[in-house]
């Protein structure tokens, strides 16, 4: 994952004169078009709804048209959703952040906490190196099937727990894992019933892939072909891991849209989910053992120095997708963005967005 730095304050070195320019963002907008961007920019102040479009397609395969309301894959944003499931596990008093991951799962590894894992500070090797080289790709792995594989293979840890922050979608699979020895669920059903449901996200589950297919609005991922033609991601073999880890739970397979994103934002305001003050250690650095903070809390990156004052974020990353939701939530701001053929222009979408909010 890139350094915030690298992902959002480029724009500061944009002339001062169109700082807060709602032209800015349209003139983006119309030149991501151009320069064949799919997806949908969403823009919003304190809930309401400055700025939303849809570009691109669907499907380009089938010359259907993308609509502001269609499903994305979320990928790595599915890590938030992961990290109110523990949180709403320990206001519940089936954990807390400091247990060790023992106390839950027989894993190989010793000393890590559910806080580490959280904070990607576990240090634990990559499952999906270990599946890759392993597992019989003719079937779906699950998480039942990851810790197996962990165990059995035990490729050592990268780092003390603690000693270090490295982005770990391990860890998200053993939380998702956490939740359902906490609570005797399955955890996709328990995530519908405790955030979903309550929220009225409608347009959001974690989905198979024969439940995605059976979705109208659903958006596929895209990437070129060798003739430069876009085509659905699945047709790739570095895509096909999808297919393989299949029934994995935890660290993506969120499937959502932009409204409903929006609608999730706005909750995190409230304590209809968890309350505030468990919201705040979740948008909180991790102390490492060295005294050194990291810049990542419970399922979000972290900078207390936004033009908008403290931001939380995260992207997410899958074959044909890229997708983002920035929270200035000192001045409740937000800036979600998905894409859903890998296009270059994401970046400069968020800079320009982020200079419209200055002044709408």
């Amino acid at each position: 994952m890139k350094k915030l730095s690298q992902l959002v304050f480029a724009f500061t070195f944009l002339p001062l004169f169109v700082f807060g320019q709602e032209k800015v963002l349209k003139e983006a907008f119309e030149r991501a078009e151009e320069e064949g961007f799919s997806g949908i920019v969403l823009v919003a102040d304190k809930g309401e709804i400055l700025f939303e479009e849809a570009i691109g397609k669907r499907s380009f395969e089938d010359n259907i048209p993308l609509e502001v309301d269609d499903i994305f894959e979320m990928a790595s944003v599915s890590k938030q959703f992961t990290a109110m499931m523990i949180m709403i596990c320990k206001e519940k008093g089936l954990l807390n952040f400091d247990d060790s991951v023992s106390q839950y799962l027989d894993i190989p590894y010793k000393g890590i906490t559910i806080r580490n894992l959280l904070t990607h500070t576990s240090g634990l090797p990559d499952y999906q190196a270990i599946m890759d080289e392993h597992w019989d790709k003719t079937k779906a792995a699950g998480n039942p099937d990851i810790l197996e594989y962990l165990n059995k293979y035990a490729p050592p840890k990268n780092f003390e727990p603690g000693d270090d922050y490295e982005y770990s979608n391990t860890g998200y699979v053993l939380l998702a894992s956490i939740v359902e020895k906490a609570t005797g669920r399955d955890f996709v059903e328990l995530s519908k019933d405790w955030i979903f449901d309550p929220l009225g996200m409608k347009n959001t589950a974690i989905r198979s892939l024969e439940e995605k297919a059976k979705v109208p609005n659903f958006a596929a991922g895209h990437l070129k072909d060798e003739k430069g033609n876009y085509v659905n991601a699945n047709k790739f073999r570095s895509s096909d891991y999808t297919l393989w880890l299949g029934n994995r739970k935890g660290p993506g397979r969120v499937s959502s849209n932009a409204q409903d994103l929006l609608i999730w934002d706005q909750a995190l305001y409230t304590d209809q989910l968890v309350s505030q003050k468990t919201l705040e250690e979740a948008f909180s650095p991790f102390k490492l053992n060295d005294g050194a903070r990291s810049t990542y809390g419970f399922g979000w990156d972290l900078d207390p120095n936004s033009p908008y004052g403290k931001m939380v974020m995260h992207t997410g990353d899958n074959p044909g997708y890229k997708t983002i939701i920035i929270r200035f939530i000192e001045e409740n701001k937000t800036i979600i963005i998905l894409n859903n053929n890998y296009h270059p222009d994401m970046m400069r979408l968020v800079e320009a967005a982020t200079l419209a909010l200055g002044k709408w």
